[in-house]
């Protein structure tokens, strides 16, 4: 029931950005750091993950209304705009050094987007605390000590909350995906 209510509030707010640009803000803000997760696995620094992350939300600003609710969450569009604008990146790579790209930097396919589309929810809705270490873990990278220094936790306590919070999204994931 959660889920649904959180789909319903997400579609009713991606209408609302249609209607009014201003109101994107929350849509960035609820997304961003899936995208950013995202294309950061696949650039080749810290800046190009910027830069294609903020290329991203301004493509997605700018072709808002010609979303189509079809099931899919917000940001399993995202994903396809962030792929897309890696994909140009690595092309346009591949042009100036002459090096034709890599077959692992393929574009993923739909499923593969809305399977990580759908896990970024899954981390949406962890606990304040298990959502905080995996962000930090995994999207920014950082380690144990720093998370625990961070937090003001020890740094069993943070393998702690990261070891439910992975147990919690595999089992959704199971659930999810069969």
């Amino acid at each position: 029931m959660k889920a649904l209510n959180k789909e319903a509030d997400e579609r009713l707010l991606v209408e609302a950005a249609k209607r009014d640009p201003a109101l994107f803000g929350e849509l960035y803000t609820r997304n961003f750091h899936v995208v950013y997760a995202y294309i950061a696995r696949r650039a080749a620094s810290r800046e190009e993950a910027e830069d294609l992350t903020s290329e991203v939300f301004h493509q997605a600003l700018a072709n808002l209304k010609r979303f189509e609710w079809r099931g899919a969450p917000f940001a399993a569009w995202l994903m396809r705009i962030a792929a897309n604008a890696i994909a140009d990146r690595w092309r346009l790579r591949a042009r100036e050094t002459g090096d034709p790209p890599d077959d692992e930097l393929s574009d993923p396919g739909a499923e593969d987007i809305e399977r990580r589309a759908a896990l970024f929810q899954m981390v949406e809705r962890l606990s304040e605390d298990q959502r905080q270490v995996i962000i930090a873990r995994f999207v920014e990278q950082k380690s144990i000590r720093d998370i625990a220094q961070e937090l003001k936790r020890t740094e069993g306590a943070i393998k702690q909350l990261q070891f439910r919070a992975l147990e919690k999204l595999r089992t959704s994931m199971e659930g999810a995906h069969g």
